[in-house]
């Protein structure tokens, strides 16, 4: 439940600081007329990416086990594409987001109506899209029956609106690019989980080998169905019988992702950007 949490909670606050700053600049420089296509874009991105998740949960139900399997593991492959994707994105971007937002804002007034609704929808329907494929994943690779990582997201969800109307409100103030960070690596290792399982789901659909050939097995030591077991699942997508192929493909994501994520950024004086300490 927690690892869902984390995901609705990461991409939740992106798309709610996204909205707030459309609408900031819209209300602070005195266009409140276009505020109304910029909602029309958000609420055809929210239903976009709710019937996107409808669609991949029920539409998979008709499938046979073999299509199942062979469905749930590539697309959890690319969730973790994309996921990973974004929060490398959003550790460069953070820093210019408000600025390059603003820019987008003022070409769309230009061009009418249409570009309005498009912006909104093209900044908030990425998020969206992103976050019905990862909890779909994730929720797929939880696999227990039960409600709690849909309630996870919810409420992941709805505790970033929350923050999003505070820091509209100037209500509340946090360093974002702390945030980030912190969830970002969070997000890399529950990622890792996923892509494990994602693997494991082809292994059963026969399309990558060593289904039977197990890196470990501490089932009797941490049982799945045990409180600590599910709790292990829920937040880090555990399974206490791996496959060889499950093992190294999770060393092999997680370790240089990581890696990678958590190195120092510092920012060159002549483009802005954040570069990689120790980069040429």
């Amino acid at each position: 439940m927690f690892s869902n949490y984390l995901i609705g909670l990461r991409e939740g606050l992106e798309a709610s600081l996204v909205v707030c700053i459309l609408i900031a600049y819209l209300v602070k420089t005195g266009r409140r007329e276009a505020l109304k296509p910029i909602w029309t874009g958000i609420a055809i991105a929210v239903a976009l990416a709710l019937g996107f998740g409808c669609a991949l949960e029920f539409g998979s139900q008709e499938l046979t086990f073999q299509a199942q399997e062979t469905l749930g593991g590539s697309l959890s492959i690319v969730a973790v594409g994309l996921v990973t994707w974004m929060v490398f994105w959003m550790r460069r971007t953070a820093r210019h987001l408000k600025s390059e937002l603003h820019g987008r804002l003022d070409a769309a007034l230009a061009m009418g109506t249409g570009a309005l609704v498009a912006t909104a929808f093209l900044a908030v329907g990425r998020e969206g899209l992103e976050t019905a494929l990862f909890v779909w994943a994730s929720v797929h690779a939880a696999s227990d029956g039960t409600p709690r990582p849909l309630i996870g997201v919810a409420l992941g969800i709805a505790t970033a609106v929350l923050l999003g109307w505070l820091f509209y409100r100037g209500a509340l103030r946090i360093n974002l690019a702390k945030f980030f960070t912190w969830t970002g690596g969070m997000l890399v290792v529950v990622a890792a989980g996923v892509l494990a399982y994602g693997v494991h789901d082809l292994q059963e659909a026969g399309w990558v080998p060593g289904l039977t050939h197990l890196a470990f097995d501490i089932s009797d030591t941490i049982p799945p169905d045990s409180w600590y077991g599910t709790l292990l699942k829920g937040v880090f997508n555990f399974q206490p019988d791996p496959t060889v192929v499950q093992l190294v493909v999770w060393l092999l994501y997680l370790v240089p992702v990581l890696t990678l994520f958590l190195l120092p950024f510092r920012v060159s004086g002549q483009t802005g950007e954040p570069v990689a300490t120790g980069a040429k």
